[in-house]
């Protein structure tokens, strides 16, 4: 790997030796003194006015027409070619590795963020996180005022009105009723809002809490589960979900159309290379016109290369074997797979997911595999019916939650954690390539309540 700044996916500085994947997620700590945290905020500030270069008026490139180029694949599955011809492509693509030069990298230069209450805000949930003023970036910084945007519609239609239920002592009939409308309307579900009610009911009968403090509770259920994916006692799931470096990971992409899939793939390789990570992209999404060429695009944004067939009627499984075939000759550290968008409903297509996945499984000794589900935050329930039908064919391991943004139904992320035990992995609140960021239960949270 490289030495970048920041490592995205540990959310901690590259040269850090701390081990985070044994970390549970940090308790956030709500003693510190509003002084306290002004005078980290100043702090954090003056830092990021410091690192901050001098800006320039670029900004990152458009895509064009300069695609990267591309490795061909055979007219038939790779591994139906003699043990000789299959021997010369691996050298072919080795080969090509070498003479093949790195991008030319043109970061997207940060903007000035003012000291205004967003920062405020931002610096506050980071400090609550145990982070030091002297490590935060302004990439995080924008990242949190942009979730906290985001997620506006909810926290409106929440926030205000639960706190006039919760502060009044035990909940009646009535503000029982009223609590369980307002997590149905975010699209919470109807089984994590009865479990919400009934752990604030118990709460609420021992002793009287002021609003904020209820609201504080309300919080903690919500951490809760959130985090039940990572804190089960049966298969736990590893807090933050980051590619092995030295070792090929491959992170199969999988979702319905228009649920943002392909921009995901994009964003998460800009994510990656940012990190410093060998990253490749395979183009097996061949059922959709122009598919191919829209994750090109994506992958030219991202300063990542496509491994594609640009035949027509090319097996998907044929592109994605010549891919892991790219990814180790060339010492690759992430491969993201680009599938077809399908309807659960379409038996073909979710075989063909099944046989892509077969082909990744057969290299599992030397690879780490996950399969991401990206799930359409706007549409609520409806993502949730998706997500069961999907788990049952691709074996997912984690959710990709997008268009946060747009909607007032956040709650779905709940709703997919308690009814799928399914870890959210990624989320997203926003079009541009910086707007998708690993997940953190305490930071949704705070944005979704605070």
């Amino acid at each position: 790997m490289s030495d970048p700044v920041f490592n995205w996916f540990q959310r901690s500085p590259a040269d850090s030796s701390d081990p985070i994947e044994d970390k549970k997620p940090i308790e956030a700590s709500s003693d510190a003194h509003p002084a306290e945290l002004l005078e980290w905020a100043k702090t954090a500030y003056a830092n990021i006015q410091k690192q901050q270069p001098q800006l320039v008026e670029e900004t990152i490139p458009e895509p064009s027409a300069d695609i990267p180029e591309t490795q061909e694949a055979a007219e038939v599955p790779f591994w139906m070619q003699s043990e000789q011809e299959r021997q010369a492509r691996i050298e072919a693509l080795a080969a090509q590795a070498i003479v093949t030069p790195e991008p030319k990298q043109e970061e997207e230069p940060p903007a000035i963020v003012p000291f205004d209450d967003g920062f405020l805000w931002s610096a506050e949930v980071l400090a609550a996180q145990g982070r030091r003023p002297e490590d935060i970036s302004i990439e995080e910084i924008t990242w949190l005022k942009r979730l906290r945007q985001g997620l506006t519609k909810t926290r409106l239609s929440l926030v205000n009105q639960l706190k006039a239920l919760v502060g009044q002592g035990p909940l009646s009939p009535d503000s029982v009723e009223e609590i369980e409308a307002l997590l149905l309307q975010s699209d919470v579900g109807v089984g994590t809002t009865d479990r919400i009610i009934a752990a604030l009911q118990q709460k609420l009968r021992q002793e009287v809490l002021p609003p904020e403090e209820a609201i504080a509770y309300l919080k903690q259920i919500l951490r809760e589960i959130l985090e039940q994916p990572v804190t089960r006692t049966s298969q736990p799931c590893a807090p933050r979900l980051f590619p092995r470096p030295n070792q090929l990971n491959v992170w199969l992409i999988t979702g319905v159309n228009g649920a943002g899939k392909t921009t995901t793939i994009g964003k998460i390789a800009h994510l990656a290379r940012k990190s410093g990570y060998r990253t490749l992209i395979a183009a097996a999404d061949t059922f959709r016109a122009a598919a191919v060429e829209q994750v090109k695009v994506w992958g030219n944004r991202a300063q990542v290369e496509v491994i594609a067939n640009p035949g027509k009627n090319t097996d998907p499984a044929a592109v994605v074997f010549d891919a892991l075939s790219a990814a180790q000759a060339r010492q690759t550290e992430l491969l993201l797979v680009d599938t077809a968008g399908r309807l659960q409903n379409k038996k073909n297509l979710m075989e063909e997911l099944k046989k892509i996945r077969r082909v990744i499984d057969k290299q599992k000794e030397n690879v780490i595999v996950e399969s991401l589900l990206v799930l359409d935050a706007t549409l609520g329930q409806n993502g949730l019916k998706q997500a069961e039908i999907f788990t049952q064919s691709a074996h997912i391991t984690g959710v990709v939650l997008t268009k946060l943004d747009g909607t007032a139904k956040g709650g779905i992320a709940l709703a997919v954690v308690d009814s799928l035990g399914l870890p959210i992995r990624f989320i997203g609140a926003g079009e541009g390539i910086e707007d998708l960021r690993p997940f953190s239960s305490y930071e949704f949270v705070e944005a979704l309540l605070s």
